[in-house]
């Protein structure tokens, strides 16, 4: 057990309120690194993301048992606040700063200074690695690399289940970094379900028509999502409208049947998406991969694939042709999102090189 630890702490937001997270270091007095997280909190505040880093840096010391601690921040107004030289004013704060208080209790002698940011740049860094992956990272302290956790994902299905399977496949083939953590169908009787107990996964049916309005609907979803521990929404052949809450902004991922924006809008799935695309004589179609809003195929786009329409095309051979490009764009999709490699940019989806 060490006899002194030193952590450095940093929080941000991209808004203020915004996308934010937080993110601290931990290290022993003769600077072997122990432990180095970042953890995605969602809306906040700057401050609000600094005493998030501050609690998690005392939480992960008292778990050590260590009597020592000395925390550097290149917050002025956190240093000044918890050494008693700022009153804390925001009623938002004053919480976070009173847990802070009583955990610091239960060192035997703790400091907390100043520093440039400068000097606190792996702390900074997680929080950046944090916002960008929208989920909580962790660094192997051997060697200062991200260790990358699979992206858990909650996966919504109406009918039989078969990009579920796509991506379980692609996950045991150790080509996607991630976890099906739980299965959502609104149908009791498809076949999606059975193949996803056979999967040896987690399924819940929550039925449209079990709920008086699309609020309460949307809400029992919403818990079983969070209960999951879930980090990324999957909607593979869902048909059912549910209002996506603030907490899954840009962290809700749909699949369409044709290359978006034409083809899109309520009404236009399945059998009705190739028939309309035969219909206007389309030479090229394919499918499309976006983050989710409430309203129908608006998201910003992540990943598009074309396929060839042949002239004697039915909608059933067109709809085979287009799934074979759905079976890649999707897993790609959800790996750029597992690997951090995606921003949104004025409603469009960048991606890092």
């Amino acid at each position: 057990m060490p006899d002194k630890i030193v952590a450095y702490i940093d929080g941000g937001s991209r808004g203020n309120p915004g996308p934010a997270a937080a993110g601290f270091t931990l290290a022993d007095s003769c600077g072997t690194q122990l432990q180095a997280k970042g953890f995605f909190i969602g809306k906040a505040t700057n401050n609000v993301a600094e005493y998030t880093s501050f609690l998690k840096a005392l939480e992960a010391a008292k778990q050590i048992d260590v009597e020592q601690l000395t925390v550097f921040s290149d917050s002025q107004l956190l240093v000044r606040q918890i050494n008693g030289q700022y009153k804390v004013k925001s009623e938002l704060i004053r919480p976070l700063f009173q847990q802070a208080v009583k955990l610091l209790r239960g060192f035997k002698s703790w400091q907390v200074r100043h520093i440039p940011r400068e000097q606190n740049k792996e702390a900074d860094k997680l929080v950046n690695q944090a916002l960008d992956f929208r989920r909580d990272v962790e660094v192997k302290p051997e060697s200062i690399v991200q260790k990358q956790k699979p992206v858990r994902l909650g996966v919504l299905i109406s009918g039989g289940g078969t990009t579920l399977i796509n991506i379980l496949e692609y996950i045991k083939q150790g080509k996607l970094n991630a976890e099906v953590g739980i299965v959502i169908s609104s149908r009791s009787t498809v076949a999606g379900v059975k193949r996803a107990k056979n999967a040896g996964l987690d399924v819940k049916i929550i039925r449209r028509k079990g709920h008086p309005d699309i609020d309460e609907f949307s809400k029992y979803i919403e818990a079983e999502l969070v209960a999951a521990n879930v980090d990324l929404i999957i909607q593979g052949g869902w048909l059912c409208l549910w209002k996506i809450p603030d907490r899954y902004e840009n962290r809700v991922m749909n699949i369409h049947p044709a290359l978006l924006p034409s083809f899109g809008g309520q009404g236009m799935w399945g059998h009705h998406v190739h028939e309309a695309v035969l219909k206007s004589g389309c030479k090229i179609s394919g499918c499309t991969v976006h983050f989710c809003t409430n309203e129908y195929d608006k998201g910003p786009i992540i990943v598009q694939r074309s396929c060839q329409v042949k002239d004697d095309d039915t909608p059933e051979t067109l709809a085979a042709r287009v799934f074979e490009q759905e079976c890649i764009a999707y897993p790609q999709a959800i790996n750029l999102f597992a690997t951090g490699k995606m921003q949104i940019q004025n409603g469009a989806v960048k991606v890092k090189s």
